[in-house]
């Protein structure tokens, strides 16, 4: 075992069996008897966890006509704000008291500069989102644009956990050299930016992030062996589960076995996807690795999935997550739009096909209260991982059929441990960069010494007048 047998388990406690290492959710028994009272009042103790979602292709909402329409910003600011059936957010009504949706900021650095940048918004706008800085135009090894808000908030508040950051994705990133416009792809496959230099890579395939989060195996041998005898990472870590399981009370032990349980299904999951995908039956995604499924909805929640277990074994605070890859044209029928997602975009303001193009963005969104009610629940001590959380989903973009970044969509989720009211709806005024959400965000996240971010020229309210 890795602790000393007596008073508690210490926070950093793990699992240890043939390669095998699996970290503990918060249990009680990680808080001395006599200090219970006082780490559950700390802020110290409450570590905020940070996801940020990038959404492509912006929001019909963000049309002129789709504004006028509220299938974005509902018709009144303040609380109590309604979302109409045709709104984009609607299927986030359940969770309105923890939403906050900011309408009307801009991404002004995702514009062209220069007239050699005209028409390269889908080839620069991703590496804008998170650092609200402008893309150098190149497609050499010289490239710049930011830090981004994840990274800054990993290098304050990430460094104690194992993974200070975790970034996923949904679609085919790994695209080398130089895309259209004469911009590196490296700004289309990442939003998340170590530096203005040093952009991060991102996980698709949830194999891989299974086996960083629990050390599935000492080598790639290990792992192999492991998934042809269809053993379980939890048969590697018995005798550590039954001997750690000895010295918890009854509630912490319900507490690990329904933790084990999520690892194991998470498992089962991933390992049918990759017996689908490895059975020589014709793909819908024939170039994905194996365990990436052909179903962006079930892509999405194993995910998901992954995300939360990371957040619960405080394995990692801070994650990233990019839905998609600028100009796809990825076909979602079950949105009950049979339109490639890009070519939907491109909607030439006419109101059935901004109407369709709708269908495509809440059949999107409409997966993310999957992640939100595991968030819910999720304890950590007295209190859900969603109070504890903060998570930003937005687009640099706003009106995709004319490449516009004003007006984009952004909305802020959970209550960030107190630090946001939800249920309010935000109307900044014209003109204010949406980096001035982003600063205040990160304000309110401990980071009140941050003067400024990207183009942000001031703060913008996030409470209820």
């Amino acid at each position: 075992m890795d602790y000393i047998t007596g008073k508690h388990i210490p926070r950093r406690t793990f699992l240890r069996g043939m390669g095998a290492t699996v970290a503990l959710p918060f249990l009680d028994a990680m808080v001395p008897a006599g200090r219970r009272a006082s780490v559950a009042e700390s802020p110290l103790s409450q570590p905020t966890r940070l996801v940020c979602i990038e959404e492509v292709h912006g929001l019909p909402g963000c049309n002129e006509w789709g504004a006028s329409q509220y299938l974005y910003g509902p018709e009144t600011t303040g609380r109590d704000f309604v979302l109409s059936d045709e709104n984009t957010l609607a299927p986030l009504r359940d969770y309105q008291e923890y939403l906050t949706i900011i309408s009307n900021t801009d991404c002004r650095m995702a514009e062209a500069f220069t007239g050699s940048e005209i028409g390269g918004d889908h080839f620069r706008s991703s590496a804008v989102f998170l650092t609200q800085a402008h893309p150098k135009q190149t497609q050499g090894s010289d490239i710049f644009a930011g830090t981004s808000l994840d990274q800054l908030y990993a290098q304050r508040f990430g460094q104690g956990t194992p993974l200070p950051s975790m970034q996923f994705c949904i679609e085919n990133l790994d695209q080398a050299g130089g895309c259209t416009y004469n911009y590196s792809c490296v700004y289309t496959d990442s939003i998340s930016w170590a530096s203005p230099t040093d952009p991060l890579p991102m996980i698709r395939d949830p194999r891989v992030a299974f086996d960083m989060l629990f050390g599935a195996g000492s080598s790639p041998e290990d792992r192999a062996e492991r998934r042809a005898t269809r053993r379980s990472i939890l048969d590697w870590i018995a005798r550590d589960v039954a001997d750690t399981h000895k010295q918890l009370g009854a509630v912490d032990r319900m507490r690990m076995e329904k933790y084990l349980e999520d690892v194991r299904e998470i498992e089962r999951r991933i390992e049918m996807v990759e017996m689908q995908n490895s059975s020589g039956e014709e793909r819908e995604l024939p170039a994905a690795p194996a365990g990436v499924p052909d179903s962006f909805k079930e892509h999405m929640e194993m995910l998901y999935d992954l995300q939360v277990l990371a957040l619960q074994t405080d394995m990692t605070r801070v994650m990233s997550f990019k839905l998609g890859r600028d100009a796809q044209g990825r076909t979602f029928p079950e949105s009950g739009s049979n339109r490639g997602f890009h070519p939907a975009s491109h909607h030439g303001g006419r109101e059935e096909r901004i109407m369709d193009f709708n269908k495509i963005c809440q059949y999107r969104m409409g997966v993310l209260p999957y992640f939100l009610e595991k968030m819910k629940n999720t304890m950590e001590g007295d209190q859900s991982l969603l109070e504890k959380t903060a998570i930003i989903w937005g687009s640099p973009m706003a009106d995709a059929n004319i490449h516009n970044h004003r007006r984009c969509p952004l909305i802020f989720l959970g209550h960030a441990n107190g630090q946001l009211e939800g249920n309010l709806h935000v109307k900044a005024e014209d003109g204010a960069p949406m980096a001035n959400a982003m600063l205040t965000l990160m304000h309110k996240l401990g980071m009140e010494d941050l003067e400024s971010f990207g183009d942000s020229n001031g703060e913008l309210s996030l409470t209820a007048p």
